[in-house]
């Protein structure tokens, strides 16, 4: 049976169809089967043409049912939900058909007021610090903005996934043969860090959330 992971969030702008593609190819660098599921339909579905893992157009909920059923009856596939904003009803159900549940925001107030909602609203979700600053002001900054979060928000908040600007190479309609180091190392430490949330059903937060910490780890000293 596959296992289901849905990028959502209400707030536009967060990088979810990035961090979608970005998963899906380094689940395949990692040796696992995956689908990159597009479920927002103000997009267009993109060519499968040199990409590592599925595409799929599950853009009405019928495709969508019919696309979630088919993963469930893979062994070993893993499926990647592609959200959209402003789809509160929609989230919800995308949520209570997945394993997973991310919810990327930037560092904005403004995000963080969303994603907070969303937090309270879907209790087993995720937050993923999305196209995070490098540079040290602007990331102190960052890291301060989530300070400000209540705790019980802060222990559900994952490591970032840092700015990176080869990532949008997997928004192409023709992706490149040879992708860059650095968006393979990222891609990968980044499955990593997903697979670490639910690989163990009888870990505890703190310790997914260490082993996540671990793969961001790895992936800055690569």
């Amino acid at each position: 049976m596959a296992e289901i992971i849905c990028i959502i969030g209400n707030k536009g702008g967060t990088g979810k169809t990035t961090l979608s593609h970005t998963l899906s190819h380094g689940l395949t660098l990692l040796g696992r089967r995956s689908a990159c599921v597009m479920t927002d339909e103000d997009r267009e579905p993109l060519s499968p043409q040199g990409r590592r893992y599925v595409v799929a157009d599950a853009r009405s909920p019928v495709a969508r049912n019919k696309v979630v059923e088919k993963l469930r009856d893979l062994k070993s596939w893993i499926g990647v939900l592609d959200g959209g904003a402003n789809r509160t009803e929609t989230d919800i159900l995308l949520y209570q058909m997945s394993d997973v549940v991310l919810l990327p925001f930037r560092d904005s107030a403004e995000d963080l007021r969303t994603v907070m909602r969303d937090l309270d609203l879907l209790p087993k979700a995720w937050a993923l610090p999305s196209q995070w600053p490098r540079n040290r002001f602007q990331l102190d900054a960052a890291t301060r903005l989530i300070d400000t979060l209540p705790l019980e928000f802060r222990e559900r908040i994952l490591p970032p996934f840092f700015a990176l600007s080869s990532s949008k190479l997997l928004l192409q309609e023709r992706v490149p043969e040879d992708l860059p180091a650095q968006l393979n190392n990222s891609a990968r430490a980044f499955a990593k860090q997903v697979l670490a949330i639910f690989e163990d059903p009888h870990d505890d937060v703190a310790d997914a959330l260490e082993r996540a910490a671990l793969a961001s780890e790895l992936n800055e000293q690569d």
